[in-house]
């Protein structure tokens, strides 16, 4: 009695590790201190960048002499001023060159490129008032947008409609990890000053919210790796297959044991 005590417990406690050691692998967010993690936003600023295609919309006291500053539009609301609407987003943009500069009407190629959304508004703003009194500015990227690759639910390119988006949003957004999906070795891709800059996040800790690929930049590709069982043979199949035999070999002969 006492021989088989002993091997239930052994059984027990070998799939008792098992699922701690599956849990572990795929649960985010765990926190290896027992302490919250803090996220400073306020350090995240999105900057503009090359190709970018963005909207700019002026407005200021005088609604007529703003119309020259903005886009014509080419729809059916043109309102019977020259084409233009005013006040209303732009149903065009401007791209912003391999430089940095983008070319909008008066005032000519102005540099944004490595601006934030704050500084490109106060630096047109600062040009307007020579033409405009109390002129506002708003700026918007229309492209922007995020490629999430690999063991996804639905992988895909997907436009976003502001710039504070998160790794978390991204994955939501593509219907979560799959199952074998590696939760612990996610690659954020990021064009950084025209080279190619790559991130290894950590899902299963609560360490990501700190790191500097948390909050998504324009065309961020995100990649799922699949673990080592799905990249095998290409079949998870078969690689639980072989789990469930080595089980099953192990029940039966600590049954057997038992029954001796």
């Amino acid at each position: 009695m006492h021989k088989k005590t002993i091997y239930l417990s052994i059984l027990a406690s070998l799939i008792l590790l098992s699922s701690c050691g599956t849990h572990s692998k795929m649960v985010y967010f765990q926190s290896t201190e027992g302490d919250s993690t803090e996220v400073n936003i306020s350090q995240f600023k999105p900057t503009f960048k090359a190709d970018d295609f963005i909207s700019v919309v002026v407005t200021a006291n005088d609604l007529a002499s703003a119309i020259p500053f903005n886009y014509p539009s080419v729809g059916s609301g043109r309102n019977g001023m020259n084409g233009y609407v005013q006040g209303a987003p732009a149903t065009s943009g401007y791209l912003i060159d391999g430089n940095g500069f983008v070319n909008l009407p008066i005032l000519g190629k102005i540099k944004l490129g490595g601006l934030g959304r704050t500084e490109a508004i106060d630096l047109l703003e600062e040009k307007l008032n020579s033409y405009l009194k109390n002129p506002v500015v708003n700026i918007r990227i229309q492209n922007y947008k995020v490629t999430v690759l690999g063991d996804v639910s639905s992988p895909g390119t997907y436009n976003i409609p502001n710039e504070r988006f998160t790794i978390l949003e991204a994955i939501g957004l593509s219907g979560d990890l799959t199952i074998t999906g590696l939760r612990n070795n996610v690659l954020v891709i990021r064009d950084e000053n025209g080279k190619k800059k790559q991130y290894r996040l950590d899902l299963t800790s609560d360490q990501i919210l700190n790191s500097p690929a948390y909050y998504l930049q324009q065309n961020d590709v995100v990649y799922v790796e699949p673990n080592t069982a799905k990249r095998s043979q290409g079949t998870f199949l078969r690689s639980t297959g072989g789990i469930l035999i080595s089980l099953t070999s192990l029940i039966i002969t600590t049954i057997v044991l038992i029954s001796r």
